[in-house]
């Protein structure tokens, strides 16, 4: 083993986990584990090559023990684990990944970051993760932006239910987005407004989409383009008539206040699948020179594509989370502290192994 690869530890042997764990063992430069409560998953036989742990998170003293030989550790858990093992890599000195959208959790770790002799990258996936890197990258092309919009949704090839959605990734994340408060720039002011509202519709490519307001993919750009530009929002894509049918779920059935059952409802009457599309769209609009401009970055990814084996949300989010622990590696972002996603250079993230993904 060459000393100079880095050791990291996957957390969850789900979708995305294992996606990260792969696509990193790949490469030369990592010594990678991957760890599961559920020792069934390991049973296979196909994760041997990830040197595979099982591990309850939850046991503290055994996840310590697990982080003491590692450089690093990426959180794919459930968003309500992450910080009792973001405090764990705190304690032992390792740095922290993640793809959270929970916002609360996202607070608490960047507390645990002040002082910190480690990194802690909190909402490295795509939204939040790179939707805010490449938001912040627009900006910059402005003397006086004006107006940002960031659209992102992970969406089935072939819809064929009345909601026109299938499951694609985490389930608990989900119901967050659709559930709790959204962080917006209205009109220059930082404010907090309700999930499923400001219904919109676009088209991209000829298909017609709609899109509506969810909570967390906006990651931390509230507070850094705050008293920079005058209105900035983020909302989901779905194909149109999806939102009117989660709202009265959510809403009028009140299953946002009993979400156990709202999760049980999606998660047993909605299928999976791994032929999605993933769908990001921004665009910022602003002054240069004194005059009106508009710029766009808009791109699909698709799942399975040209024989590949991940799905377009698990490629997205994996690389994602990828191409920020090589850049951390490479030691183009900051070795110790906070990292916002928008402090991360979009012209290294594209040009990144990983994130070439989004070039």
């Amino acid at each position: 083993m060459s000393k100079s690869q880095e050791k990291i530890l996957i957390l969850g042997a789900g979708k995305i986990g294992v996606a990260v764990a792969e696509m990193l063992h790949e490469t030369d430069d990592f010594d990678v584990q991957i760890a599961d409560a559920d020792e069934q998953v390991f049973s296979s036989g196909h994760h041997d090559n990830l040197n595979p742990l099982v591990l309850d998170v939850t046991d503290q003293s055994a996840l310590r023990s697990a982080l003491k030989d590692r450089d690093g550790v990426v959180s794919t858990l459930p968003y309500y684990l992450d910080l009792p093992v973001a405090e764990a890599a705190a304690e032992v000195g390792v740095n922290y990944f993640d793809p959270t959208e929970d916002v609360h959790t996202a607070r608490k770790i960047r507390q645990l970051a002040n002082g910190a002799s480690s990194v802690f990258i909190p909402q490295c996936g795509l939204a939040p993760g790179f939707i805010a890197i490449v938001a912040n990258h627009l900006v910059k092309h402005y003397e006086e932006p004006l107006d940002v919009k960031m659209r992102v949704g992970a969406l089935p090839q072939y819809p064929d239910n009345a909601l026109k959605y299938n499951l694609t990734w985490s389930l608990d994340g989900l119901i967050n987005e659709y559930c709790n408060s959204c962080e917006v720039i209205h009109e220059g002011e930082r404010r907090e407004v309700l999930p499923l509202e400001s219904l919109e519709e676009f088209s991209l490519d000829g298909v017609r989409y709609e899109a509506f307001s969810t909570s967390g993919g906006i990651g931390s750009l509230c507070e850094t383009l705050d008293g920079h530009v005058q209105n900035l929002n983020y909302k989901t894509v779905r194909y149109p008539g999806h939102r009117d049918m989660i709202k009265l779920l959510a809403n009028d059935l009140n299953l946002c206040a009993r979400r156990d059952v709202f999760k049980d409802v999606i998660g047993s009457g909605v299928p999976l699948t791994e032929q999605d599309v993933v769908i990001i769209f921004v665009t910022v609009r602003g002054l240069k020179e004194g005059n009106l401009h508009q710029e766009s970055y808009a791109k699909k990814i698709y799942g399975m594509a040209d024989g590949g084996k991940w799905s377009a949300i698990q490629l997205t989010t994996a690389t994602a989370i990828c191409a920020v622990v090589d850049l951390h590696r490479e030691g183009k972002v900051p070795a110790t502290g906070f990292v916002m996603q928008e402090d991360i250079s979009f012209d290294d993230f594209i040009s990144n192994r990983f994130g070439k993904v989004y070039a």
